[in-house]
């Protein structure tokens, strides 16, 4: 771009080529040859048999036009913060009084988490909901996700994607805006509300029990638990020691692991469709949770835009930087937990400062995705006493 500030629109283009590639490379795939017991056993990571169904599908049943159509009917825009290019959902409301909110993905996420809210969110009159919770939508692409690509340079991490989605929303000309966001969507929200008070109205996160496993590594583990609510905590560590392989890979060595993501489909595959697996609703299959397309959406943006490499660049900029992603925020706070636990407020807000904390028996890391009624009716309730 000539003009860094420029401000234009983009549509999602795969040409042919990139798909009939996709195509011949899931065909050639080379499986790897193991005991009968190890092939479907969880617990080692996804099973090959698995993986073979859903490769099988992505090669020959999956419609990318039709999920490149889904994202295109709603307006998109790419601008240049800090040397790098951010590409963003921008859906205005019709209603003139609508909040402005920005809502950041996580890993391994993408813009595509949000896509069926876009429309409910921005428009709650013409799905059935009151206009006076309207909002003009944000989602923007995390540096080095999605088309948010390719990286100008090291370093972009939680602290300067929050600096430069700040940016973004006073270049579109929102001086006050909400905040919503989960996993590493999560700490740039809670880093806006702490930094700029005095633009942030409020901020929303939403979690899941996935981050009892997190406690005492990012959350203090509070005194007085009794021995039951300390035995939950130690199994969730031990689930989460025995799933941060892909964490810690990508923290330590991401140069590694970006060839295979890059190059093989299968590989970036089976990277992301066990997290899927693992940490939705643990009631339900994955694709019970979600929709095997949408879910194939979001590996095809890594596919197509070799973010696979890029977004474990950032996981390892945030281990290296020195920021705490639960930053301290006077702003007004709400958090939503899916596939809660009791002893989940006890760790993240042990003395009931955060006055909105909404728990759910169903959904999982994927919110959005896995319950976005619950997901919107909790975002529209929270927001809703912050207008005016």
């Amino acid at each position: 771009m000539t003009n860094s500030t420029d401000i234009r629109p983009f549509q999602i283009d795969i040409p042919q080529a990139e798909l009939d590639e996709l195509r011949d490379r899931l065909a050639a795939t080379r499986w790897p040859v193991l005991p009968a017991a190890a092939e479907s056993d969880w617990g080692r990571g996804i099973p090959t048999g698995y993986l073979k169904g859903l490769a099988e599908y992505w090669g020959s049943a999956f419609d990318w036009r039709k999920q490149e159509a889904r994202m295109n009917a709603y307006p998109q825009f790419v601008t240049e913060i800090d040397g790098q290019p951010i590409h963003f959902f921008h859906v205005r409301s019709p209603e003139p009084d609508a909040m402005p909110l920005l809502i950041t993905h996580g890993y391994p996420s993408s813009v595509v988490e949000f896509l069926d809210l876009l429309g409910p969110l921005s428009d709650p009159r013409a799905y059935g909901g009151d206009p006076a919770d309207a909002f003009h939508v944000v989602v923007p692409s995390v540096p080095g996700f999605g088309f948010s690509t390719p990286l100008t340079s090291t370093g972009w991490e939680v602290g300067r994607t929050s600096d430069a989605f700040a940016q973004l929303m006073a270049r579109l000309g929102y001086e006050k805006f909400a905040a919503q966001g989960g996993d590493i969507g999560a700490g740039v929200t809670g880093r806006l509300g702490g930094l700029l008070p005095e633009r942030v109205i409020g901020t929303h996160v939403n979690s899941d029990q996935g981050s009892l496993g997190l406690a005492g590594e990012q959350f203090p583990i509070p005194d007085g638990l009794s021995e039951d609510e300390l035995a939950v905590i130690e199994a969730a560590r031990a689930r989460w020691a025995e799933m941060k392989g892909y964490l810690v890979l990508q923290s330590t060595q991401p140069n590694s692991i970006g060839p295979a993501l890059t190059d093989s489909p299968v590989a970036q595959l089976a990277w992301i469709a066990e997290k899927y697996q693992d940490w939705t609703d643990p009631a339900r299959t994955a694709e019970e949770s979600v929709d095997r397309d949408l879910l194939l959406t979001t590996i095809s943006l890594y596919w197509f835009t070799r973010s696979g490499a890029s977004a474990a660049q950032f996981l390892y900029e945030a281990t290296h930087s020195g920021i705490d992603w639960v930053a301290p925020s006077n702003v007004p706070q709400g958090w939503a937990v899916f596939n809660s636990h009791p002893v989940l407020r006890k760790i993240m807000d042990p003395d009931h400062r955060i006055g909105h904390f909404s728990e759910y028996a169903s959904g999982g890391h994927f919110a959005a995705m896995e319950e976005p009624k619950l997901f919107l009716d909790d975002v529209r309730t929270f927001f809703r006493k912050l207008r005016g």
